[in-house]
Order: structure tokens, then C-alpha cells, then sequence
């Protein structure tokens, strides 16, 4: 049985596409990048079972994070789930989108799983943007365990699409939104991505 064909979009930037300059915007290198919603499942800080992924800006177009696996996160027994693992990394790529000063959202992401992450490992993450085309931001992150320099457990490749503002008002549970426009910290994190071209 065939079902309908899915349409697939690269994760590999084209032969055109540009590695822009850091937003004037963006964190200083070395700088913590607070997250972007408090309540955010992979870097929101108030978020009980969440991450609580921290990432670090880097010199370039790239990010350090880290995230610590706790028994919440895992899947077989003694061992971080996979998709928990997908959702760090897709965390600490979107990450990236404060280096250019606009709002993105993930539009696909590749993963390959090399090892297993057992429960208590810090995993080490380090991203990258690769190419820019247009509002379409390619990226690539690996995490390792054990260090930065530690084994590799995962890569993932991935493809951003740059959005307004807009998309989360108009998409987002009205609530959370709500909550958000009433808290000024909240606003200052989302007017740091006003320069969305």
C-alpha cells in the first residue's frame, strides 16, 4: 500500500545560501541565553519535568548548551529517551535564532542516535548555523556525554524557518500568550527578535 507522497526538504543548506553576520542583537560571547518562555519544555526554567537546558552563546553562529538527564527523561530503563534527546537538541538549535536576531521555528530535523545516554549524564551540546536562504536557516548540533569533548551520543541536522512575532500570537493558546504580554521580562526576551526582517 502507498499513501499519499510526502514532500522532504533538505537539511542541507544549497550552494547559495550565506553565513550572515551575528545580529547586533545578539547575546556577547559567553554569555548565558536565558530562555525565550519560562514554561518552555526544553529551556524554561519553571518547567517541573522540562529540561532546563542552559546554553551558552558562542563566538560565532554557534551555541554550547547543556542538559542534565534525570529520571524523568528516560525511556529504557536507566537510559534518556530518544525523543527527549531529539527535543535537546531541536532546543539548543533553535537557540541559534538568537545569534540572528529573528524568531524561528523548526521546519525539520534529522537525527541520528550513535550511543545510548544513561540517566545522571550531562549532555554536552554544541550547535551550529550552516547556511542561510532567505528565511530557511540550516543548522547541525552533536551532543556528547561524559564532556565536550566526551563520545559522541547524537547528531542532528536541521532546517529553521524564520517567522514573525505574529506566528505565535496567532497560533498559541490565547492564555500563554496573555501571560506572556502581562510579564515585562517576557517582553524584553521578544523584543530582542524586533529586527525580524
Amino acid at each position: 500500500m502507498n499513501g499519499p507522497s510526502i514532500p522532504t526538504t533538505p537539511t542541507t543548506p544549497p550552494a547559495d545560501a550565506v553565513l550572515p553576520e551575528r545580529s547586533p542583537l545578539a547575546p556577547a560571547p559567553g554569555t548565558l541565553i536565558g530562555s525565550h518562555y519560562d514554561e518552555c519544555f526544553g529551556c524554561g526554567p519553571h518547567h517541573p519535568q522540562g529540561l532546563q537546558l542552559t546554553a551558552v552563546a558562542g563566538e560565532h553562529l554557534d551555541v554550547t548548551a547543556r542538559f542534565t538527564v534525570k529520571p524523568a527523561h528516560q525511556g529504557g530503563p536507566g537510559l534518556a529517551h530518544g525523543g527527549v534527546l531529539v527535543s535537546a537538541l531541536d532546543e539548543t538549535l533553535g537557540t541559534l535564532n538568537w545569534l540572528l536576531g529573528a524568531p524561528a521555528v523548526t521546519g525539520r530535523l534529522e537525527t541520528d542516535f550513535v550511543r545510548p545516554v544513561p540517566v545522571d549524564s550531562v549532555l554536552h551540546i554544541h550547535a551550529r548555523v550552516t547556511g542561510v536562504h532567505g528565511r530557511k536557516v540550516y543548522s547541525a548540533a552533536e551532543g556528547r556525554i561524559g564532556g565536550p569533548d566526551g563520545p559522541v551520543a547524537i547528531r542532528a541536522q536541521a532546517l529553521f524557518i524564520q517567522v514573525k512575532l505574529e506566528h505565535f500570537t496567532t497560533h498559541g493558546r490565547p492564555e500563554d500568550v496573555r501571560k506572556i504580554l502581562d510579564d515585562p521580562d517576557q517582553i524584553k526576551r521578544a523584543r530582542a527578535f524586533e529586527v525580524n526582517p
